[in-house]
């Protein structure tokens, strides 16, 4: 396109132009490349959109947009996610949270289980650790093999999925799913019980201060990954000082002395059977979860990824090690009770008693509990790093809406972090906040995750036969075996307690992830145009449904005549009524203007609109089988967000119940309503078409906006047949 001002010449394409301008001496031109200021030029064709040229929104919507960046902050780029990876150090904090923070109740759960063969019975804790130690050693450096074999990433999913078959993938990503959201809801529980041993008074609130919890960190979340690891950081480490001291000091104090008495005795309600035992085992697996969280993570490490996310989970295994086995010594050997609930008030923890007994009511004492509770709720946050991600797998192989597979403003996967967030709360709220009940749920999916991962390493090392294969096929076949041990422990010792529940949603999951995937690939299959894809084939027959003769109705028939431009295209407007005084008024100014445009008046007498509106539109279509069909819908836009109640909403009801009319295209033609003042003289009652600025940015000499006459609806000026003006 070539345009031409005041000595100038602009031959513009697209985005880009050549502006020649004319030089000082006759015969002189310089040629000047130009491009639109909001793009950034990438390539022959390709740009990139700058920040400055977003539209910002106003209005309601700018409120929100405003409140949104208060909270979110601003927008990052892509590019920008190289800088949103984690360090080692921030990794430890963010993705290890949720295993660190598991000492805070998997000691008390296992002593829950033996007190019911009596206090004496509570010794039997320190050989049941023994064991959970040992098993924990075994899987945390299965998954070290996992990290190595998937660098980019190998959570259960992926790792069952590729190596099993996707059936038993999609049972580990229903294992994960629902593992996730009880991690949030008893880390968050766990940490509100902490918080109420200290302070008794809080304990009838402590589901809505769980739910509170939950939506802070749900805030912070959706803030992106740095963000999120530097303000996690400090309280993670935080505990572990506290816990060090409190293990370092306990030791000193009571650590090689005799052993205490207990304050209270509880007589034996059952024997100390083997089956009992490995219920006491099974709820103390608590200690366990989170150990995954590092090998689904390692794409969130800084490079080498793999390498930091093999260092970050021995750290975090040892250190997991440590405290675990320091708490259970140390509740043997200050001859701790786990209490019993009184009155509907929750009983003060395992950890509140040692650290009572070790530092008495001294400031040290409040340290650790305010360090547990922070860490029990920042524990949720090793759930809200990896269940997106997570969901963003299964929505990118269509198992799960392709929401999940967006990155939001500032590069994290919203969809899947409100998701969590909402589905926590309603854990959190359902179960009343109690760590015992959760638990079994807890378990089992934990377990079963563990077990599809590592028996899907297996088989990769059986079949690949890569170098090592043979040292890392019997870790994680190990693994595999003692998970598998541990998961048939929980299912058949917690099923009545509540494991039922995530053996009866696990196959819902499946069917749901089956069903997601079958419409998909479905749709993909159906997909087929409806309307020719070749131009010459295109028969346009448009219809322009109007309420009056206005100049909302005028702007829209010109466009429909625009686009129906040879001789064997159909414009037609049609108006619905059941006021037949007012539709003949419309037929007379309809004569009047002599558009050459077909006006159809139907009568509805029951006072519906959308009915007979879509019976006309049918009919026409079947009448004219060969032509597409454009339905023109005029809306009014106005100024303000709340003047939307001041009007029927007409086109959006429209276009809602043509979206499912197959072959029909619908094209919106929306008029702004802006503040008009006419010009000096003019009443508005003449009949003579009156020109004049309109509201805000729409005066000349505004780029990219053009004046507009205001036509009245009344005292139209005759047009000849077939204008194309309006």
């Amino acid at each position: 396109m070539t345009t031409q001002g005041t000595g100038d010449r602009r031959e513009q394409h697209g985005l880009e132009w050549k502006e020649i301008h004319q030089g000082a001496h006759p015969g002189d031109q310089f040629v000047r490349l130009a491009r639109h200021r909001a793009f950034k030029r990438l390539g022959t064709g390709r740009y990139e959109i700058r920040a400055s040229g977003l539209t910002r929104a106003s209005g309601l919507a700018g409120i929100y947009s405003r409140i949104k960046r208060l909270i979110i902050g601003e927008p990052l780029a892509t590019a920008a996610a190289g800088h949103e990876r984690l360090s080692k150090l921030k990794a430890l904090a963010v993705l290890s949270s949720d295993a660190l923070s598991s000492v805070a109740y998997a000691t008390e759960e296992i002593m829950r289980v033996l007190l019911l063969a009596g206090t004496a019975a509570l010794t039997a804790s320190l050989p049941i650790g023994g064991v959970l130690v040992v098993l924990l050693f075994v899987v945390g450096f299965s998954y070290r093999q996992t990290i190595k074999a998937y660098p980019t990433g190998g959570g259960s999913y992926i790792v069952a999925k590729d190596n099993l078959g996707t059936l038993p993938g999609l049972a580990a990503a229903g294992s994960l799913l629902t593992s996730y959201t009880l991690t949030v809801a008893v880390s968050v529980a766990a940490g509100v019980k902490a918080l109420a041993s200290a302070y008794p008074q809080l304990d009838p609130i402590s589901a809505q201060i769980g739910v509170a919890v939950i939506v802070v960190i749900t805030l912070i979340n959706l803030r992106g990954i740095r963000e999120s690891g530097s303000v996690f950081m400090l309280p993670t480490y935080f505990f572990l000082a506290c816990m060090a001291a409190l293990l370092i000091w306990g030791l000193y104090q009571y650590g090689f002395g005799p052993p205490g008495v207990p304050r209270e005795v509880h007589d034996a309600i059952e024997p100390l059977t083997i089956f009992l035992m490995l219920r006491a085992f099974s709820s103390g697996g608590a200690a366990l979860t989170g150990v995954e969280a590092i090998s689904d993570g390692v794409p969130a490490f800084q490079r080498p990824e793999w390498v930091n996310a093999q260092k970050t989970l021995t750290a975090m295994v040892v250190i997991l090690a440590i405290t675990f086995s320091g708490i259970t010594y140390l509740a043997n050997r200050l001859a701790i009770v786990p209490g019993a609930p009184e009155g509907g008030h929750e009983a003060e923890t395992v950890v509140s008693q040692i650290a009572h007994g070790v530092f008495g009511d001294s400031p040290m004492y409040y340290a650790l509990q305010y360090s547990t509770f922070l860490i029990l709720f920042l524990a949720a946050n090793t759930a809200y790093s990896d269940f997106p991600r997570l969901a963003y797998f299964l929505g990118r192989d269509r198992f799960l809406p392709h929401q999940f597979t967006f990155r939001g403003d500032r590069l994290a996967f919203t969809v899947g972090i409100v998701v969590l967030g909402v589905a926590s709360c309603v854990v959190l709220w359902a179960f009343g906040g109690s760590i015992s009940r959760l638990i079994p749920l807890y378990a089992f999916g934990v377990f079963s995750a563990f077990t599809l991962s590592q028996a899907g390493m297996v088989m990769r090392w059986w079949r690949r036969r890569e170098p090592g294969w043979q040292r890392s096929i019997v870790f994680n076949g190990i693994g595999a075996i003692a998970t598998f041990i541990v998961l048939i422990v929980v299912a058949t010792t917690k099923f009545l307690d509540g494991a039922w529940m995530v053996v009866v949603l696990l196959p819902l999951f499946i069917i749901m992830f089956r069903g997601i995937h079958a419409h998909y690939s479905q749709a993909a299959a159906e997909v087929a145009a409806e309307t020719p894809i070749d131009p010459d084939e295109i028969s346009h027959q448009v219809i322009v449904p109007i309420a009056s003769l206005n100049q909302v109705a005028l702007q829209t028939l010109a466009y429909a005549r625009s686009i129906a431009r040879d001789p064997d295209d159909l414009v037609s407007a049609v108006h619905i009524t059941d006021d037949p005084e007012t539709a003949e008024k419309l037929r007379l100014q309809w004569e009047e203007w002599e558009s050459g445009v077909q006006l159809t008046i139907i009568e509805s007498p029951y006072r519906s609109l959308v009915g007979p509106l879509l019976a006309y539109i049918d009919a026409m279509h079947v009448q004219f089988p060969n032509k597409t069909l454009t339905v023109i819908l005029p809306e009014m836009v106005p100024a303000h967000w709340w003047e939307q109640v001041l009007h029927n909403q007409t086109a959006l009801r429209l276009k809602a119940a043509l979206l499912f009319r197959p072959g029909i295209v619908v094209a919106n033609v929306p008029y702004h309503l802006q503040r008009y003042t006419p010009p000096a003289g003019d009443d508005g009652t003449d009949g003579k078409p009156s020109s004049g600025r309109r509201g805000r940015g729409s005066g000349h000499g505004q780029p990219g906006h053009h004046p507009r006459r205001i036509v009245r609806p009344t005292g139209l000026a005759p047009r000849r047949p077939n204008s194309a003006s309006s």
